[in-house]
């Protein structure tokens, strides 16, 4: 057996070998806890070695798992932070208080378990998580904040007893696998649910408060609501939050909603950690893609679903422009007949294929989006979609980014 010298050998070796959900779909998951619960088994359960908060939702998970993140950091905690996809670099993953994994770390993984890896199969989220796992034990953290892959109750992070539980909020997305209805995605994403242990939920609807109730009430696990918390909401009015996207509203009280409950629990975090953290999560930890401004007149954001994409058209709308030049790229299983009325026909389009094999083609995307009275011009790549946008803007015009996190991983 060839030993792995490179860390790009060893990205390759994984991306070669494992079936990944944002490049293969359907085919790579695995919506079972039996392979990670082996996978553990076999390193030893590293999972049992350390704290964790437990951060599930259908939109906010990344930016609320960052915010905890960068507020324990800023209490003098080694937090342990995992989150899923990676925009340009498979350790942004895997972060030990804001600083990406070491390459070696990656390589001497592989090279520890290939042998397992080879005579099992796995996923490559299956392997990342357990990566991390091991990373975070090694490593003798004080706490992790783990995001959800996706759903909650089936996923591989969903072999750890977190301090905490956290549910942002539910909405319509990877209904093939969680279910057609609200109230079925919500039992999904409580799955992450532990007897006794406390969970936040961020937003609720009337179809997925009684869920969550009934869940939680059969598990004997407090529940908190961050929309009604009275100490986070007057904490929020005093906090500069670096992210800066008027969806973030919701993410910033379930966040602090979630950090106050660990005080309760013993954690040492003061309000001067809180508004330090929350001031500084990208500094802290290096969040991309959150209604992040490239430039000047450039802005991209991450939102690819129904009720994403619905506040940041709407943001867009509130900002002034003389014209919206919008790059846009999605994924061949998204369901466009959700997505593409909610976008605004003010605006000219530059339609692109994100570069993952599960991008779709530019032109049946621009055919599709002139059903919706979207107009525009199909471009090769995102890169040469973006610089022609930016070309033909003004000083006066807007740039938008968006439509898939591939779409937004190619520009920042």
């Amino acid at each position: 057996m060839t030993y792995i010298k490179t860390y790009q050998e060893a990205l390759s070796f994984l991306y070669a070998r494992l079936p990944m959900f944002q490049r293969d779909g359907k085919a790579a998951l695995h919506l079972k806890l039996d392979r990670i619960e082996a996978l553990m088994k076999y390193l030893g359960n590293p999972h049992k070695r350390f704290k964790s908060i437990h951060v599930a939702g259908t939109n906010g998970k990344g930016s609320v798992s960052h915010s905890i993140a960068s507020v324990l950091q800023e209490a003098g905690y080694r937090t342990g932070l995992y989150t899923s996809p990676h925009l340009r670099d498979f350790r942004e993953r895997i972060r030990l208080s804001g600083t990406l994994l070491p390459e070696s770390q990656v390589v001497d993984f592989v090279n520890s378990h290939r042998t397992y890896i080879e005579n099992h199969r796995l996923s490559f989220f299956e392997l990342t998580v357990a990566m991390a796992f091991e990373t975070f034990a090694s490593e003798n953290v004080d706490v992790t904040v783990i995001e959800v892959g996706m759903g909650g109750r089936l996923d591989a992070t969903n072999v750890i007893t977190p301090e905490l539980s956290v549910i942002t909020n539910i909405g319509f997305d990877h209904m093939e696998f969680l279910g057609d209805t609200l109230e079925k995605i919500a039992v999904e994403k409580a799955g992450i649910i532990k007897p006794g242990i406390p969970v936040v939920i961020g937003e609720h609807q009337s179809e997925t408060l009684p869920v969550f109730s009934r869940i939680a009430d059969g598990a004997g696990a407090p529940l908190l609501s961050a929309w009604n918390h009275e100490k986070a909401i007057a904490l929020s009015r005093d906090i500069d939050f670096d992210l800066k996207g008027v969806y973030q509203a919701p993410n910033r009280l379930t966040a602090l909603t979630a950090l106050l409950k660990l005080r309760e629990q013993g954690w040492s975090i003061s309000d001067n950690h809180l508004k330090s953290g929350l001031s500084r999560v990208v500094l802290n930890t290096g969040l991309k893609g959150r209604w992040q401004w490239l430039n000047r007149n450039t802005v991209c954001d991450t939102a690819h679903n129904q009720a994403g994409l619905t506040q940041v058209m709407n943001q867009l709308r509130s900002l002034k422009y003389h014209q919206l030049h919008i790059v846009l790229g999605v994924v061949a299983d998204k369901d466009l007949s959700l997505v593409l009325p909610l976008f605004i026909k003010e605006a000219f389009y530059y339609f692109v294929k994100p570069d993952v094999p599960r991008g779709l083609d530019a032109h049946v995307l621009a055919a599709k989006a002139l059903e919706y009275g979207l107009n525009g011009e199909v471009y090769d790549t995102v890169s040469i979609g973006l610089y022609a946008a930016q070309s033909a803007a003004t000083e006066q015009d807007l740039v938008f980014v968006g439509g898939s996190t591939f779409t937004v991983a190619e520009v920042v």
